[in-house]
């Protein structure tokens, strides 16, 4: 990521709230490849998008929602993230910055994960980001214990807006081996069939998360058991 004063400030806050208010837990498979990497992750809290950036740094797409707050969506954008409207050029944004060597994030589902458990069905922005840039993918899961997110609604422009914030408490990572895709990006079939790779990598680091997370915090654990994916 290019040198932006605003986005390493905005990092050392989220590693010093990670230190002081979450228990991490991060197992790497292995270290990341250098140069520009997509990193793709599910999406349990709205505190994802920020606490991914405790890996590495990127910019990540973010819903427009994010970027309505006064203040703190102006910040967004001066720290290089990328906002996410409908209609809008948010994955050839991505692509940009990855062709220019600079690491992205994206949450495949595209909104939060159902909070009752389990995943939403993909979308295919990561999978044509990963076909057109030919980049190093990183899958990522994440476990929390949803059931101690803090559910906050907020309306702006007439439209109202729920958001599952994660604020303190055990947060789980696993990051996956990073691997990389080719084919036509413009072929539907290979499209999905990649999409559903990915997704299939990310359960699967989520699960490991789950299972970690069991063994770590047992008395944060017996919602966790009952969900098991």
């Amino acid at each position: 990521m290019r040198k932006n004063t605003l986005y390493e400030i905005a990092r050392t806050f989220i590693h010093a709230y990670s230190k002081l208010l979450l228990r991490m837990d991060i197992h790497w498979h292995d270290p990341l490849p250098d140069g520009p990497k997509l990193f793709i992750a599910n999406h349990p809290s709205a505190s994802d998008p920020f606490l991914i950036h405790l890996l590495s740094r990127m910019s990540v797409l973010i819903t427009t929602n994010a970027f309505a707050f006064p203040l703190f969506g102006p910040y967004l954008r001066r720290a290089g993230q990328i906002e996410v409207i409908p209609g809008g050029d948010a994955i050839e944004q991505a692509c940009q910055l990855l062709r220019q060597g600079h690491s992205v994030g994206i949450f495949p589902e595209g909104d939060f994960s159902p909070q009752e458990g389990g995943f939403r069905k993909p979308r295919s922005g990561a999978a044509r980001l990963a076909l057109r840039t030919g980049v190093p993918i990183v899958p990522v899961g994440i476990y929390l214990p949803r059931e101690r997110s803090l559910r906050i609604e907020s309306k702006f422009g007439g439209h109202s807006r729920v958001g599952y914030w994660y604020l303190h408490g055990p947060y789980a990572i696993t990051v996956g081996q990073p691997m990389r895709f080719e084919g036509d990006a413009d072929n539907r079939e290979h499209i999905q069939s990649v999409t559903d790779t990915m997704m299939e990598w990310i359960q699967s680091l989520t699960n490991e998360s789950q299972e970690r997370f069991c063994k770590l915090f047992p008395s944060l654990s017996s919602a966790a058991k009952i969900a098991m994916f």
